[in-house]
């Protein structure tokens, strides 16, 4: 019996496959997809619907020509078959058909009788179908059985039920979701199958997934917002209009190495800060208050080495306007878009400070021009960014610079609540030898006070003391000011926000909680599962060198700083692990973790003691010592290098041409040669060409002229060669010979 696809008859019909499923899904049809295959009976209802549906199409046209034109009296033409069906249902109208011209007089036609023929011919045509599928085949007029016709039922008119809203997790399993919506799991899976997933009732979805599935069962649902103890515990709540009052604006000064970030801020602290950063390059994140025009601004001098693009990042989440500082004899540099990048991420406004103009090769009309390729239009050239030409060196439009900044800090309406529990942004952090854990805070809410418990990350304390830019020391600090604490039992990591708690039993639960996820996610981290597939990936991997370093660092930034900087130097064949990165003076642990794994250790603004670098002698662990981020990262790249497998590459020295062939007893074949080019040399790699085809690749075993050895024969030369382990030499012969050379990494 042939088959005929549902995509197959759709395109004969011209029709979609969505159409002729939907016809069947009406009729009452077992459920299909544009791939399956129609039996016989369904072919019939198929074709048998559509075709008194375009007889129903007719009788509307009727009505509607009436309708349109009730006075018409020329006659309407329609399709013969439609006229048979007219003069059955009509009878007594038959009279206004005229079989023989396909004709139809509208002006002596009943309108009413025509409106009640057109539902009646839909309702025929759905009864027909319907009995036909019950039956499985066709009726045909052999068929004595007794058709009986559904009873009509009146029409009500069924009020659409309101979907049920359901609140699901972001991830559910599938049984689970299942009895949520009140459904069969099997139900589901169905579901799940159409839509391409394949998933059991164990398995979970997304809420993406669940909520597609859902619609299916007229179900809506919503995302349900999980409240942690942590968020309980916390309870920051929000601050009303009425408790808000000014603040000082958070500016950080950002932009590229040696355009002026450090001298800018210099100026305005009136404090040499430059002279403490070792190559003259900031290395930390500074926070630094001042006053202009009866206002605080606090700033963040961020550092702008390449190496501390994350500091930079962090630095730009906490502030509420930028400072980018660009040269006017350099312009735009990469670390400068960098900048820009970040300050448009963090949403920031920009206030671009264009200094050293008072060197002879400035140029900011250059710069301005540059700004405008990303992004930064000048407010005098039409745009929105204020740009203040200025030299920080002698003070020039510092004043000017600040007064910007004020201006738009006005403009934004920074505001805060001065009397609640304090909350802000870790800076910095560093462990002290006689201090212990200490770490710079910004307060971005609330008034921190000495006494309080607050904690950041995984680490907590009492706030023992507090000190602030100026190494004062005081009691409390409100909104929009940095200040160094005292009294954490570990530093925390840079950019961490920390909450005071009024209860140490409150704080102690939350970092608890903390530790242990954090202790869950490591254990839970994926286990190396050796297969077919990955076996030969693991043994290439093998074949990698590996270089195990352990940083420890002054703080913490730099220390995360310096780890990410030397893990972008892995390459193909020698990868970068960092098996240990602290904050802190290098330790007998250090060096024993050290010897264990053979590992370098990397100190950075550390120096180990005596019995440290004693230790580190006998054990053979070697310690570097740095002050500037880049020279740690030159001679890394510099060991890597040494790590390398040479790579060598070939270069050709000369040819010879073979011109007679000499059989010696116990050497061999020995070709007479003329050095056509170049130069031959005893000793190099050789090989045969045969009428432009490589025949033998091996070595040179001998070289004489006449009846001496020699080292090399230049071209125009005679010479005999004889080549190791190859006798199937011939007349005509080419040799070449080369030698590898080791190309430097």
């Amino acid at each position: 019996m042939i088959r005929v696809k549902v995509h197959e008859i759709a395109k004969s019909l011209g029709l979609k496959s969505t159409q002729i499923v939907e016809v069947l899904k009406q009729l009452g049809g077992r459920p299909k997809t544009y791939n399956s295959s129609l039996e016989s009976n369904e072919l019939d209802i198929i074709f048998d619907y559509l075709t008194q549906k375009h007889q129903v199409e007719e009788f509307t046209f009727i009505l509607d020509k009436i309708k349109q034109q009730p006075a018409v009296k020329e006659p309407v033409k329609v399709d013969d078959d439609l006229l048979k069906d007219l003069n059955k249902p009509i009878k007594k109208q038959a009279r206004y058909v005229d079989t023989r011209t396909s004709t139809v007089d509208l002006a002596k036609f009943d309108t009413e009788k025509i409106e009640e023929l057109v539902p009646e011919a839909v309702e025929d045509i759905d009864t027909t179908k319907k009995q036909k599928i019950k039956k499985g085949r066709r009726r045909t007029k052999y068929d004595k059985r007794p058709v009986v016709a559904e009873q009509k039922q009146p029409s009500v008119k069924q009020e659409k039920e309101e979907p049920k809203i359901i609140n699901i997790t972001d991830e559910i399993s599938v049984g689970d979701f299942s009895e949520k919506i009140g459904q069969q799991p099997t139900e589901v899976i169905k579901c799940l199958m159409q839509l391409g997933v394949m998933a059991s009732v164990s398995q979970s979805i997304d809420f993406d997934t669940a909520s597609v599935v859902a619609q299916e069962f007229n179900i809506i649902l919503e995302k349900e917002i999980i409240i942690t103890p942590e968020e309980l515990l916390i309870n920051d709540f929000e601050d009303t209009p009425e408790q808000l009052s000014p603040r000082a604006p958070v500016v950080v000064v950002m932009g590229h190495v040696d355009h002026g970030k450090t001298k800018l801020v210099d100026y305005i602290r009136k404090a040499n800060v430059i002279d403490t950063e070792a190559g003259g390059i900031t290395q930390h994140i500074g926070a630094y208050r001042v006053r202009v025009n009866n206002k605080n601004i606090t700033f963040l001098d961020t550092p702008g080495h390449e190496a501390f693009t994350s500091m930079r990042a962090r630095g730009a989440q906490v502030t509420d306007i930028a400072i980018l500082v660009i040269a006017a004899d350099d312009g735009v540099m990469p670390q400068t878009v960098e900048a820009i990048n970040h300050a448009k991420a963090a949403g920031v406004n920009i206030i671009v400070a264009i200094n050293k103009i008072d060197k002879e090769q400035a140029n900011p009309e250059n710069v301005k021009q540059q700004l405008t390729e990303h992004g930064l239009v000048p407010e005098e050239w039409g745009g929105e960014t204020i740009c203040v030409p200025i030299s920080a060196l002698k003070g020039q439009n510092i004043d000017t610079l600040l007064e910007m900044v004020l201006l738009v800090a006005d403009m934004k309406e920074l505001k805060a609540n001065p009397n609640r529990a304090a909350k802000g942004a870790v800076i910095e952090s560093r462990l002290d030898k006689n201090k212990g854990a200490v770490a710079t805070l910004l307060v971005q809410n609330g008034t921190l006070k000495t006494g309080d418990i607050l904690f950041a990350g995984t680490s907590m304390g009492k706030v023992r003391a507090m000190i602030d830019d100026t190494g004062k020391r005081i009691t409390k600090a409100g909104p929009g000011m940095p200040v160094e604490i005292m009294g954490l039992n570990e530093a925390p990591d840079a950019g961490e926000l920390f909450y005071v708690m009024d209860d140490e039993k409150k704080a102690r639960t939350i970092v608890d909680g903390r530790k242990q996820l954090q202790k869950e996610k490591h254990s839970q981290s994926p286990q190396q599962i050796v297969s077919l597939d990955s076996l030969f990936d693991q043994i290439k991997q093998g074949q990698i060198k590996t270089l195990n370093l352990i940083i420890k660092a002054d703080v913490q930034g730099s220390a995360e700083a310096i780890s990410q900087s030397l893990l972008k130097l892995t390459n193909e064949e020698v990868r970068i692990n960092i098996i240990h990165a602290g904050v802190g003076g290098i330790t007998e642990s250090d060096i024993l973790l050290a010897s264990a794994s053979n590992a370098i250790i990397i100190g950075f603004n550390v120096r180990p003691n005596a019995i440290i670098v004693e230790s580190a002698s006998m054990k053979n662990v070697e310690i570097r010592l740095y002050r500037v981020i880049y020279q740690a990262i030159e001679e890394i790249e510099a060991a890597m290098k040494g790590m390398l497998d040479p790579v060598y590459r070939e270069k050709v020295l000369g040819h010879a041409e073979v011109r007679q062939t000499f059989k010696v007893s116990a050497i061999g074949t020995i070709a007479g040669c003329h050095v056509t080019d170049g130069k031959i040399i005893r000793n190099s790699e050789v090989r045969v060409v045969r009428d432009s085809i490589v025949i033998h690749e091996g070595k040179l075993d001998s070289l004489k002229r006449f009846k001496d050895d020699a080292k090399e024969v230049l071209a125009g030369y005679e010479c005999g060669m004889g080549l190791e382990k190859f006798n199937d030499i011939k007349e005509g012969d080419v040799i070449e010979s080369f030698i590898m050379e080791e190309i430097p990494k």
